[in-house]
């Protein structure tokens, strides 16, 4: 299984939205980098939902239910989409703050490569962020 975590600014589609659907497709992207992770994503891996320009937290965990396939909001067969559903609401939100300031993940790519819509992680990063999300 391979760790993700995918970026959204919630005016534009938010957990609770995505909740409320139960099911979407990851489409926008239009970045070379961020198409190629969509690209390796596997069905039944694990994808933080991350809040981001307002908010900047990780709000839950998704799972990609469809692998990749076109965009369908656009003809240009370079970009891709992968279909997500959400599993669960983190109990409580972990905060760009938080993991800039955690040693243990100064190395993630939402600290190392910040505009990245669609990034990988270790397992070791996300399971840090799901036990920062059970504190407090």
């Amino acid at each position: 299984m391979n760790y993700w975590l995918v970026k959204s600014e919630p005016f534009k589609y938010s957990w609770d939205k995505f909740n409320q659907d139960g099911r979407t497709f990851w489409d926008g992207v239009r970045n070379y980098q961020a198409r190629n992770n969509l690209k390796a994503m596997k069905e039944g891996d694990l994808v933080l939902f991350y809040h981001s320009n307002e908010g900047k937290e990780v709000v839950g965990i998704a799972e990609v239910v469809r692998e990749f396939y076109q965009d369908p909001t656009t003809e240009d067969p370079n970009w891709v989409v992968v279909d997500l559903s959400p599993v669960e609401t983190l109990k409580n939100t972990v905060t760009l703050e938080q993991i800039k300031k955690d040693p243990r993940l100064e190395n993630i790519g939402l600290v190392k490569q910040g505009r990245l819509s669609v990034m990988g992680m270790k397992q070791e990063e996300f399971d840090r962020i799901l036990e920062l999300a059970n504190e407090g």
